[in-house]
């Protein structure tokens, strides 16, 4: 994932008019992990628990004050990925300069922070209420891990990233949130370098 977005950027910046960031491919992976596992994109409301339709993620972004704010993606599920990263990128910019509005802010389903813009390896994220999950992701470093081949197990450098995910018990057990969290690491490590944007 990692070589494919430093092979595209500059082509996808001069064709789409906007840089991508690491932010669109998350959300892209945690959006077809949440069709399978529909469960984490719920809300509770006194003892009902509201199954939501929409898949409307959130994303903390840093204000100039230095306080977090979560601007919403809506309807994440029907945008591709240069729809997903003009989003990400509007968003963000707007809460940079001040200028979102209550509506940006409402309506999430599902919340991905990136403490690794902070420089974190990983982080405890706080649910984002009502929702019931949220997924931190970590800053991506060069690590040294072991690479099993059919000739026998070596050492190599990979680009590596640490997931954490908070969940509400009382929907989500650790069953079904360790299983969802395996996905979206499967889907991340499974990227396909020879896919176009």
């Amino acid at each position: 994932m990692v070589r494919w977005r430093d092979n595209v950027k500059k082509d996808f910046e001069k064709r789409e008019g906007e840089k991508i960031t690491f932010m669109p491919l998350f959300v892209e992976a945690v959006v077809k992990c949440i069709k399978r596992f529909p469960l984490v994109n719920c809300s509770l409301d006194g003892d009902k628990i509201i199954l939501k339709k929409d898949i409307n993620i959130g994303m903390a972004t840093a204000l100039p004050s230095g306080n977090l704010i979560v601007p919403v993606i809506r309807n994440a599920d029907m945008l591709n990925l240069v729809g997903l990263t003009k989003q990400v990128n509007n968003l963000a910019n707007a809460a940079r300069q001040n200028r979102l509005k209550p509506e940006n802010t409402q309506d999430g389903t599902f919340t991905i922070t990136n403490v690794g813009t902070f420089g974190s390896l990983t982080g405890t994220p706080i649910i984002n209420q009502p929702q019931v999950a949220i997924l931190a992701v970590g800053a991506i470093k060069k690590r040294p891990v072991v690479v099993e081949t059919e000739q026998g197990d070596s050492i190599a450098i990979r680009h590596m990233m640490y997931l954490s995910m908070s969940y509400d018990h009382r929907i989500v057990d650790g069953s079904l949130g360790s299983t969802f969290l395996s996905a979206v690491a499967t889907e991340l490590e499974n990227f396909d370098p020879s896919r176009g944007y």
